[in-house]
């Protein structure tokens, strides 16, 4: 089963932790002037989104190199709602523009890629999660 580990640790001198997979690196922190924040990276809620969007434009390249198809471009923006106490996200939803590089019809494209968006169906289906200590 395959299976992603990321790691965080916080950054000596702040209060921000940095976050690495493999060899990519990203740090996260609050917004300036918010518990103890410096602004320094993106905030819990800027992280999902990005993961929303982020896998959705992998998982059109992927669909677009199995079908042989050329994309010109890719402009995806993620509008995340969050509300309640504690705060939680409450819907996400995507813009997306792609344009094929012989001028065709995305439509198809666009819709397949969302059905297999790994990150998009993990939120959908509510994924578990569980804390432990070590």
């Amino acid at each position: 089963m395959p299976q992603s580990v990321v790691e965080l640790r916080n950054v000596s001198g702040t209060e921000a932790a940095i976050g690495w997979a493999s060899n990519h690196t990203i740090v996260v922190d609050r917004p300036k002037g918010k518990a103890g924040g410096e602004g320094l990276g993106f905030n819990g809620g800027e992280l999902l989104a990005l993961a929303i969007g982020g896998c959705y434009c992998n998982d059109l390249r992927y669909i677009a190199h199995e079908r042989g198809i050329g994309i010109e471009t890719i402009a995806v923006t993620v509008t995340l709602d969050l509300e309640g106490a504690p705060l939680v996200a409450t819907s996400a939803v995507l813009l997306v523009k792609c344009e094929i590089s012989d001028g065709s019809d995305p439509q198809t494209l666009i819709e397949e890629a969302w059905s297999v968006c790994t990150v998009a169906n993990s939120l959908n289906r509510g994924v578990p999660t569980t804390l432990r200590m070590s």
